[in-house]
């Protein structure tokens, strides 16, 4: 298994500029208080104020080697909440520009020890809350393209199933093993008892498996999110074992 992302890493840098940029413009002109539809008691607010901490601590972190001791979660009194946002996104893009995606940097996952993990993480971060601003908003989605939803199945599976489970000391009971295809590209996820992995695989060794999940990359992206039903993807095979899958991300990705 591989930490490594998918597309260059200069691309996530843009990806996570644009996706930033459109998150604070679509929050700017919609109420602070509008419920966000995958997690209807989070609002608009929450989402923004979350974002801007994260891309805070995440700069924090980079300019020193650790997690911050304090994660600035709200604006100054007086501060707007979308500035906010911008704030923190110039504070963190400047930091990443700063640094090669290869240089060695502190990050949460042993896969990946440089900056291009931030890229890529900060990226899908931006990238998935963008989403829910604009569909609290009631607005056009506009579309994640392609290579970017790709990278993004193999960030929720690789990082997300396979590691972050283990971190936060979820095992599951469930014994399964799952294709996921998007793209012209495929996926194995397998969990037994404690071990939980998820790898790249060919398309024809993703066969042997109890159930298949196919889908538009960006469906399938935004799925594993859980940001679309349960049904937004095709299903063959055992349908338990896909909800499974989807159940652990569910803890996985909150």
């Amino acid at each position: 298994m591989t930490g490594r992302a998918l597309i260059d890493h200069d691309r996530l840098l843009d990806v996570l500029v644009a996706e930033g940029e459109l998150m604070a413009a679509t929050a700017d002109s919609a109420p602070a208080d509008l419920p966000i539809p995958s997690k209807p008691t989070s609002t608009l607010a929450d989402t923004v104020r979350h974002v801007g901490g994260v891309f805070r601590m995440v700069a924090a972190r980079l300019r020193g080697g650790n997690g911050p001791v304090r994660w600035e979660s709200t604006p100054p009194p007086g501060g707007a909440l979308v500035e906010f946002l911008r704030g923190g996104l110039r504070e963190l893009v400047d930091e990443l520009s700063a640094h090669p995606a290869d240089a060695v940097c502190n990050t949460w996952w042993p896969l990946d020890q440089t900056y291009g993990f931030w890229r890529r993480r900060m990226a899908h971060e931006a990238t998935m809350h963008r989403v829910d601003v604009q569909s609290a908003t009631r607005a056009q989605l506009l579309a994640v393209d392609d290579d970017v939803a790709v990278d993004g199945v193999d960030e929720a599976l690789t990082l997300w199933f396979a590691h972050r489970l283990s971190v936060i000391g979820v095992s599951g009971s469930s014994e399964f093993k799952v294709a996921v295809r998007a793209g012209g590209q495929a996926w194995l996820v397998s969990s037994h008892r404690d071990n939980k992995a998820a790898w790249r695989a060919a398309p024809a060794d993703a066969e042997s498996v109890q159930a298949t999940v196919t889908g538009e990359p960006m469906t399938v992206y935004l799925w594993l999110w859980g940001r679309l039903p349960f049904t937004a993807v095709r299903i063959t095979g055992d349908v338990d074992a896909v909800a499974a899958l989807w159940a652990l991300l569910r803890l996985a990705t909150h």
